[in-house]
């Protein structure tokens, strides 16, 4: 049985969303890595922690187009070991 504080991976557009909304996260880019032609680097952006200078909130439309078209796969986790609501999250590339 896989405990709750595992990691799962996901390329599920509706679940991805509503984890990060859940957690009232957004979908974000890295600024420094954006330019006219592309979005940059995702990332999930949570109001109140470190890292908000360097993000920008983009559309959860331009997000998924991103995801998809660089064969992501969502990397999360529910919950901690001590059973809290967990805010891990990564980009990977898509297993095949």
């Amino acid at each position: 049985m896989a405990k709750a504080s595992e990691s799962k991976r996901t390329d599920d557009h509706e679940t991805i969303r509503k984890w990060a909304e859940e957690r009232d996260a957004r979908p974000s880019r890295v600024k420094s890595t954006a330019s006219e032609n592309d979005t940059g680097i995702l990332r999930m952006d949570f109001p109140g922690y470190s890292g908000g200078d360097e993000l920008e909130e983009i559309s959860w439309e331009e997000f998924f187009d991103k995801f998809d078209e660089e064969n992501l796969e969502f990397l999360y986790q529910e919950r901690t070991e001590k059973g809290d609501i967990s805010r891990f999250n990564k980009f990977v590339n898509r297993q095949t």
